[in-house]
């Protein structure tokens, strides 16, 4: 199934406002009415155009703006769960283990400062969270013979 441009421009513009409302309680009807398509049918071609779904690229970028905010140092583990906009301690540790390799706490008590000679949208690059792949297939079930 192909994209057409008017389709594309409209997923865009809900990933856009992932971008820069992440910390706001953003859900996939408020997404879709940004979109202007139905849930499901915002779902599936979210997911389509983007590899992923939509739940799935917002907790990325809020992970994302969660290291850069415990590099600082300067706020506790749940001060940043409820900054980038999550509600659980528990399943913001979780998705932060899955995507980082380790917890919050162990990734805020590291040192960072090799990070300190990169600008900052560098930094962005080199720290983007990316799904653990050892982690992943640990916890998937055995393939049959």
């Amino acid at each position: 199934m192909s994209i057409d441009l008017d389709e594309l421009r409209r997923l865009r513009r809900a990933r856009d406002r992932m971008d820069r409302e992440y910390a706001e309680p953003l859900d996939v009807a408020a997404l879709a009415r940004t979109a202007l398509m139905s849930q499901a049918h915002f779902i599936r071609r979210f997911r389509e155009a983007y590899s992923e779904t939509p739940y799935s690229y917002l907790m990325t970028r809020r992970i994302e703006r969660a290291k850069a905010l415990l590099r600082r140092g300067d706020m506790t583990v749940t001060e940043v769960c409820f900054a980038v906009g999550c509600t659980s301690l528990g399943s913001f540790s979780a998705r932060f283990t899955e995507l980082v390799g380790e917890t919050p706490s162990a990734y805020r008590s590291q040192g960072h400062d090799e990070l300190r000679v990169f600008l900052p949208c560098q930094t962005m690059v080199l720290t983007r969270p990316r799904r653990n792949r050892a982690l992943s297939e640990k916890h998937q079930a055995p393939q049959p013979a």
